[in-house]
């Protein structure tokens, strides 16, 4: 269940992962919806879940939405989350690719709340297969 209340800045959700109130943005409930699902029904570890980090993807900084690593600490799966009125096409996943240049995670997801897209990658052979 997402934490809300209404601060100095109006509505905001309380992210369990970086220990901080945050916006209410559609997006940030997108993002707080797939974290409560991972740490929930999926029983992942708070510290294994990281939350919007500034990673250089070619030569340029940007932010991940959220990336789950191993116990190993590797980067296991990268989820992109758009607002609901977003769709989750091409560019969408381009844009989850190319963060997972740098990160190089198994699987990469993007998600807007009512749609969910996974795919597998092996760096190995280049395939890709969608998982869901």
């Amino acid at each position: 269940m997402i934490k809300q209340r209404i601060g100095d800045n109006g509505n905001e959700y309380f992210d369990p992962i970086r220990k901080k109130w945050v916006p209410a943005t559609p997006e940030e409930k997108v993002r707080q919806q797939f974290i409560q699902f991972l740490l929930t029904v999926k029983n992942i570890p708070e510290t294994l879940i990281s939350v919007e980090r500034e990673i250089t993807v070619n030569g340029l900084s940007r932010r991940y939405d959220l990336v789950v690593f191993n116990e190993e600490g590797k980067p296991w799966m990268v989820i992109e989350c758009k607002a609901p009125h977003i769709a989750l096409n091409q560019e969408v996943m381009e844009q989850a690719g190319r963060y997972n240049q740098t990160l190089r995670a198994p699987i990469v997801g993007i998600t807007n709340g009512i749609e969910n897209k996974f795919f597998s990658i092996n760096f190995e052979t280049g395939e890709i297969s969608i998982l869901a």
